[in-house]
Parts: C-alpha cells; structure tokens; sequence
C-alpha cells in the first residue's frame, strides 16, 4: 500500500476519533454536572471546583465539534462520496480555525468583555451553520441534490439537529451565571439552589438529545445503509 491509499482510512479513523472525543468528554461534562448537583455529599466549595473542572473539559468536545465540520467535508471529497469542490472543503478548514480561537480565546479571557464578546460571534456563527446543515440535509434527502447519497444526506440533516439541541444547552444553561453567583453570595439553601437545578434539569433534555442524534449520525456514517 503506497502513502497515499493511507490518506483517505486515516481521515476516516480522525473522523471516528473525533466522534469519541465528543461523546466521552462530553459524557465527562455530564458526570460533573451530575456531581455538583449533589449538595448533600459535597461543600459548595468542592462544588465550585467540580463546576470549575466541567469547563475545562467540556473544551474538549468544543474543540471536537468544530473540527468536525472541515474533517466531514474532507472525507466526503476523499472519498467522492459528494461531489463539492476543493474551495468548500478549504473554506470549511479556516472556518474551523477560527471557531477553535473563538472557543479558546474566550476560555483564557473568561469572565471578560472580550470573552463575551468571542462567545457572541461563536454563536453567530454556529447559528449560520446549524442552518446551511439544515438546509443541506433536508434539500438532499428531498431531492437527491446536492448529495445524492442517501444515508450522507440524512447525516448532514442529523448534524444540523445537533447544532440546534447544542445550542439549545447553552441558552437554556443561560441563566445559571446569575443564579450561581447567588448561590455563592448567600450560601447553600433551598432558595438558591432550586432554582439552579431547576435549569439544570431543562438543560439535561437538550443534552440527551445530542447524545442521541450523535449516536445516530455514527451509526449512518459507519454502516451506510441504502
């Protein structure tokens, strides 16, 4: 086998890595959050440093979930399973690289104006592509174009639900800033606390919802079904 039958598996092999990247860390995430709602077993300092370690690693499928959208186009242009031109796959790259400066720009200058404002245009722009996604997966499953391959066009719609359930966790976690710094504030009751799990739980829904869609578009990707 020559150095370049190797391009194409090993991008594949990325794109499932990726796909592990994701759901773990992002399972991770979860387990922490699951933690700090326990107020009996922990001290509200022990909380806020579980809270601490769940940022740090939800990172980790940030990272992953930008890098997915270059890396799916590339294998699909690898592969020819999609007939899209060279530029789209490039511009998909220096999307990419600039949503991870975003994402890690605004982790280093948290609690900031400028982070706040990364994360303002990192939403924007997952809004852009939750849509072209979208509009991409439902076009091709209706019309066979512009991705005439079945299973990819109902993996593009699914990636396109994922953007919307994501970005549905981060408005509906919205609020737990405020009511956080209220729970530090005044301490531990029944008066601040409810009302943060009360959130934490309508955050929960949208989160299965991504591991659900995510475990869907593997299945799709690695089976390929007709």
């Amino acid at each position: 086998m020559q150095l370049a039958d190797l391009i194409y598996p090993t991008l594949v092999y990325v794109h499932l890595l990726l796909f592990v990247l994701w759901l773990g860390a992002d399972v991770g995430v979860f387990l922490l959050g699951q933690h700090f709602r326990k107020r009996s077993l922990y001290t509200l300092d022990q909380r806020i440093a579980l809270l601490k370690l769940l940022v740090i690693v939800d990172l980790t499928p940030r990272a992953a979930w930008a890098l997915m959208v270059p890396l799916s186009l590339t294998v699909s242009y690898m592969g020819a399973w999609w007939d899209l031109s060279l530029a789209i796959v490039i511009a998909g790259w220096a999307i990419a690289a600039f949503w991870l400066w975003l994402v890690f720009d605004a982790h280093v200058h948290d609690m900031t104006p400028r982070a706040a404002q990364r994360r303002r245009w990192e939403g924007y722009l997952r809004y852009a592509l939750a849509a072209a996604y979208l509009w991409l997966g439902l076009e091709s499953v209706l019309t066979g174009h512009p991705i005439a391959v079945g299973w990819l066009a109902w993996k593009s719609l699914l990636f396109g639900l994922i953007f919307v359930a994501a970005i549905m966790i981060d408005v509906s976690f919205k609020p737990v800033g405020g009511l956080l710094g209220r729970l530090i504030a005044e301490g531990s009751t029944d008066e601040t606390e409810l009302p943060l799990l009360r959130v934490m739980n309508r955050t929960r829904i949208w989160v299965w919802c991504v591991y659900l869609l995510l475990l869907v578009t593997a299945w799709l990707g690695v089976v390929k079904p007709n």
